[in-house]
């Protein structure tokens, strides 16, 4: 199996993100765990191009969390 470079499709990445995308984000008290919630994106509010831990986006259930995972 071949390994993808970190950032493509990283959802580190700011560019990455689009409104109505389908992703996987870790909320903030999951953090410990790493149980993921799936969703569409409604928001994006990181400003920055890129982030370490990932883009923080608000799903359209309105849950908060930074993107781990882009489908």
């Amino acid at each position: 199996m071949l390994s993808q470079p970190d950032n493509i499709l990283s959802g580190k990445l700011r560019k990455n993100i689009k409104t109505g995308l389908h992703v996987a984000i870790i909320l903030k008290e999951h953090q410990r765990t790493g149980e993921l919630t799936e969703g569409y994106v409604k928001d994006i509010l990181t400003n920055s191009p890129t982030h370490p831990h990932g883009i923080k986006v608000r799903l359209e259930t309105g849950e908060v969390g930074r993107v781990q995972k882009i489908f």
